[in-house]
């Protein structure tokens, strides 16, 4: 089997009496979509929260590239290579489209974010700015404020931003979140490219995206993980269909 690129090993976390993961192990490997898909309350959102760097927990361990981040703050994942999106956007919404691509390839060179002004005229940092936004279409939105762009084009400068930071790998948080179908499309699409360049896992409530999209599909119920399998295997799983699925398999 080909190694990891991220990983996590039997984590455990809980807050008082509830588990919201326990004895969580997946893996990312090369190349793929790994799907994570559960219901409300499932503790996608905690394990998300494990893997980025936002919650330490209880037991178990996080791997990036082999190495053990388990108790790595998020901006040194994010140097290790973690890309993230989130479900609720962190962009500087009255920042341009250009200044929120640059903090990204600012972050990644290392150097403190008070640095941004003069980042706007580093050839090197505006290069990797601009080639991310035009992966995504944004090209000509590079003065646009923020919080000018439409729903879903905020939702492509998210990817753009991550992008910037030279992922190994990525993890999204519901990227299709409130986009309508035209959206959901389009950035169905860019994902199925973007595997190639790092494998992305992705937490997402949208089954047609997931489905188009999942290479692995792993099903959290009650903070554990009860199926993994391809897209053909989890739709034919009597226990998925029970606790999630339903008439959508």
């Amino acid at each position: 089997m080909t190694d990891a690129i991220l990983e996590t090993r039997s984590l455990f976390k809980s807050f008082g009496a509830l588990k919201a993961t326990d004895d969580v192990s997946i893996t990312l490997r090369p190349g793929e979509i790994h799907a994570i898909i559960g219901p409300n309350g499932a503790g996608k959102s905690t394990l998300i929260g494990q893997i980025s760097g936002a919650l330490t927990p209880d037991n178990g361990q996080v791997l990036l590239n082999g190495q053990d981040v388990t108790h790595a703050a998020p901006p040194q994942r994010a140097r290790a290579g973690l890309g993230r999106t989130f479900q609720i956007s962190q962009l500087a919404m009255e920042d341009t489209v250009l200044q929120n691509a640059l903090l990204g390839a600012l972050g990644a060179s290392g150097r403190p974010w008070r640095f941004l002004r003069p980042a706007l005229g580093d050839p090197a940092l505006r290069a990797a700015a601009t080639s991310a936004l035009e992966r995504v279409g944004l090209q000509d939105h590079l003065a646009t404020r923020t919080a000018e762009l439409s729903h879903g084009q905020r939702r492509l400068l998210e990817v753009a931003v991550a992008l910037t930071l030279r992922p190994r790998a990525f993890v999204m948080d519901e990227p299709m979140a409130g986009l309508g179908t035209e959206g959901s499309a389009r950035l169905t699409r860019l994902l199925d490219g973007l595997r190639r360049q790092a494998p992305i896992l992705l937490v997402e409530h949208d089954m047609d995206a997931v489905f188009a999209l999942a290479d692995r599909i792993s099903v959290l119920v009650y903070g554990r993980i009860i199926a993994t399998g391809t897209v053909a295997e989890i739709r034919a799983n009597p226990a998925v269909r029970d606790a999630y699925l339903g008439d959508q398999a």
